[in-house]
């Protein structure tokens, strides 16, 4: 079954902080607006999310990642669950700081590797950021799977 983007209008999205609170300029929804203009910047902090409340049932088998160079995160952790359940932790990946999109495979061809899981949501922690203050600020979040 071929993968199909997961993130929605009706996808349920958070972030940790926007920098100095404006949404206008910085919020969430720029993350998904498939620009190359706009971001997400998050605000100075140790540690930095995104969580994804999916409108069904998903299988999630590529996270399509770009941040800033300067302001991306050397570690990201992924915890899913399904609903009514606990988060668990899926995976830990390890991006570049560098500006361009990195997809992560499940097959692990390019990029880094996630494990194919059910669940209803996900959630993204950023917890080693490169920038002295841990700021983050991403570009493109897109997560690929199957809609079960």
């Amino acid at each position: 079954m071929p993968v199909e983007p997961l993130i929605c209008a009706d996808t349920a999205t958070r972030v940790s902080s926007v920098l100095n609170r404006d949404v206008k300029q910085f919020g969430k929804k720029h993350m998904f607006d498939a620009s190359e203009e706009t971001c997400w910047n998050s605000d100075q902090g140790p540690c930095q999310w995104v969580t994804l409340d999916f409108p069904c049932t998903v299988k999630v088998s590529q996270l399509h990642i770009q941040f800033q160079g300067g302001f991306s995160s050397r570690l990201c952790t992924l915890e899913g669950c399904r609903a009514g359940e606990e988060p668990v932790k899926i995976s830990d990946l390890y991006p570049e700081d560098i500006n361009a999109m990195q997809i992560s495979l499940v097959e692990g061809l390019d990029g880094f590797q996630v494990e194919e899981t059910v669940l209803d949501k996900l959630k993204i922690t950023f917890e080693k950021s490169t920038d002295f203050f841990g700021r983050i600020v991403v570009y493109h979040l897109g997560v690929l799977g199957e809609r079960l």
